[in-house]
């Protein structure tokens, strides 16, 4: 996990913050942290196969995490599942929604509604992880899932941005 400190996290606070507050009129302290963490979280790429199966594998696929999630003998697992399959969706259909289709082709998750599966574990995982901080937030990602994926594309556009102007983004993040 990169540290709040680093300054690949604090970019992607700044753009998160800003990008959410001009163009979606969120300004939701709470809300912009969390997406901000999951780009910071999800970018030394291995982040996104941080659920393991039982066999300690780790699982890149929406339909794998969420079979993990059913298989799951106590809620904080579940709930853990949930969660990690929310921000799977959302990083795939706010950052890379052109990417998803390659992603999925001849997977189980070719079959899914991206979504749909992440306002579905947003939702359960606001009602799994009981005394969790984020509940709020969780429940407010299910609810406006298609908001927030809109949100992190224009934050995608301005990485873009970044780029072109000759930015580096650290090694460590391969999914630009």
């Amino acid at each position: 996990m990169i540290s709040e400190s680093h300054p690949l996290h604090r970019m992607f606070r700044g753009l998160t913050e800003s990008t959410f507050m001009a163009e979606l009129g969120v300004g939701d302290p709470s809300l912009v942290g969390y997406v901000s963490n999951l780009l910071a979280t999800f970018a030394p790429a291995e982040a996104l196969g941080r659920i393991r199966d039982r066999e300690g594998r780790p699982l890149f696929e929406v339909a794998r995490i969420l079979a993990e999630a059913d298989a799951a003998e106590d809620e904080e697992r579940r709930g853990e599942c949930y969660r990690h399959a929310g921000d799977f969706a959302l990083f795939w259909t706010g950052l890379y929604p052109d990417a998803l289709r390659r992603l999925v082709a001849g997977k189980a998750d070719a079959l899914l509604d991206y979504q749909f599966q992440g306002k579905r574990s947003y939702y359960l995982a606001s009602t799994l992880v009981p005394g969790d901080d984020d509940r709020p937030v969780l429940r407010d990602l299910s609810e406006h899932f298609e908001l927030y994926a809109f949100g992190l594309s224009r934050v995608r556009d301005e990485l873009d941005k970044l780029e072109a102007e000759g930015a580096a983004l650290p090694s460590h993040v391969i999914w630009t």
